[in-house]
């Protein structure tokens, strides 16, 4: 329906279609829907890519193995994380590496040891010589894990390394050490049997996300 505005003694001046009064909230509808439905495929696509990571196979004997931190509890590493380190002795006792560096900050001020110091502690109290663990506990992130861990082998002139860490993290941990040129880096996933894999796999489709950003801005 159109309608029109009179001025006394004159023709109509302007011609307004009530259709037209509505297009404007109908094109933010319309754009509000096709913004959600893309993030919704975006979710499912990454979700998949986070559901497909796994251990490379055959694993061939590196230089080193590097298992990411986790969040320590108190003193001791968190249920998590020990899932991590324990999958690194079991392959450190099959040969696979002779050193492991272990990776990770301090996670609050008021604690006594990063998450390297801990993961050290465990390790060594679990069997692994000293001086076959090098530590890094600078890092407050994935990215800074395989970054400061690169230096590390850099400076052990050691070439080749095993990513450990969980599976729904693998997918990111590899594309990561990827950007840094780690030589055809391998990694060794471990299930959790501890965790709440909806609380983690929503916050690393997060995370994923954040890191492709942060990869089209280098």
């Amino acid at each position: 329906m159109e309608w029109y505005v009179y001025q006394k003694g004159s023709s109509p001046i302007r011609k307004v279609s009530r259709r037209g009064r509505f297009r404007p909230k109908r094109n933010l509808m319309i754009a509000c829907f096709i913004l959600v439905v893309a993030g919704l495929l975006w979710c499912a696509a990454v979700f998949n890519l986070i559901n497909n990571a796994e251990t490379s196979a055959p694993m061939t004997k590196s230089d080193a193995g590097i298992i990411l931190g986790m969040s320590m509890w108190g003193d001791e590493p968190s249920p998590g994380l020990k899932e991590r380190l324990d999958y690194g002795l079991k392959l450190y006792n099959e040969g696979m590496f002779s050193r492991i560096i272990v990776s990770g900050g301090l996670d609050k001020a008021d604690y006594k040891y990063t998450e390297g110091q801990g993961m050290r502690n465990y390790l060594v109290a679990h069997g692994v010589p000293d001086e076959a663990i090098l530590m890094e506990n600078e890092s407050t992130s994935t990215y800074e894990n395989l970054k400061f861990s690169q230096k590390i082998m850099q400076q052990e002139e050691m070439t080749s390394a095993v990513i450990i860490t969980h599976t729904f993290h693998g997918r990111r941990a590899l594309e990561i050490a990827r950007e840094f040129g780690y030589v055809s880096p391998q990694l060794g996933l471990t299930e959790s049997q501890t965790m709440s894999m909806l609380k983690y796999k929503t916050r690393e489709i997060l995370a994923y996300t954040e890191w492709k950003i942060q990869q089209l801005s280098m």
